[in-house]
């Protein structure tokens, strides 16, 4: 089973989303242990206080080291916990969360997410503590809370059992290096749009082709930069060439 650990001054924020969807299934059938801890438990100090002005002056108040650090050494002291977990801070100036990275930790045994506040972290968490940085975007929020479970969803998902349909993960956008496929259910036709005629043709080695040549037409108009990295075949290609060339005539 695997295990993850919050730590954050907001356990109330995870345990809803922990209880819902795929990761409270995913929780109930005993596929991954999900806790929240909040490390103001470990602060220290008859104030609760977990954080102070910075050293050298400026604005904001930055998260102490102390705090952290225990709080992540009691996770550690549980029992159960034999391989060395990963790390992660939550973090505007860590590396970009992709898909290939979630693909990555899901792999792992244990998880320990640090979600900080306020201005910013003690150097030495950084430096001593953590094994990775992540950052969901290019933006800033309150929290590493909303971060941290948008990245635990997308581990969660992957883990053997999660999803009802296990190939789900596997079709996904990004999975596969390219955006996904258009969707279509019933009814056929609806307010004069139909579902286009090779979903419905039964023959499914086309309809195989029809979906890979969408995912490339999707991710060509969407985000071509997905196409230097994705691994095409000779097929995809010059079906590519195919697309670029119709894309052009149709300008």
């Amino acid at each position: 089973m695997m295990r993850i650990d919050v730590l954050t001054l907001f356990p109330e924020m995870c345990e809803g989303v922990f209880g819902t969807s795929i990761l409270g299934k995913a929780r109930e059938k005993g596929i991954v242990s999900l806790n929240a801890v909040n490390f103001r438990d470990f602060s220290g100090n008859k104030h609760n206080s977990v954080d102070d002005t910075p050293y050298g002056g400026g604005g904001g108040m930055v998260l102490k080291p102390d705090p952290i650090f225990a709080a992540v050494e009691h996770v550690l002291a549980v029992p159960g916990n034999q391989k060395k977990p990963r790390i992660i801070l939550m973090c505007p100036q860590g590396q970009t969360y992709t898909q290939q990275m979630a693909e990555e930790l899901a792999q792992e045994e244990h998880l320990i997410f640090i979600c900080g506040h306020y201005e910013g972290y003690d150097e030495r968490i950084r430096e001593h503590l953590v094994t990775d940085e992540l950052s969901i975007g290019d933006y800033v929020l309150t929290g590493g809370e909303l971060p941290a479970l948008t990245v635990i969803d997308s581990i969660v998902r992957l883990q053997p059992g999660a999803l009802g349909n296990e190939t789900s993960a596997v079709t996904d956008s990004f999975s596969t290096g390219l955006l996904e496929y258009p969707h279509y259910t019933r009814p056929a036709e609806f307010r004069g749009w139909k579902v286009p005629d090779i979903l419905l043709s039964g023959h499914h080695a086309n309809i195989e082709v029809w979906r890979r040549e969408q995912a490339l037409q999707r991710t060509l108009e969407r985000r071509p930069d997905l196409l230097e990295t994705a691994e095409l075949t000779v097929k995809d290609k010059t079906a590519l060439e195919r697309l670029k060339r119709s894309s052009s005539n149709t300008l």
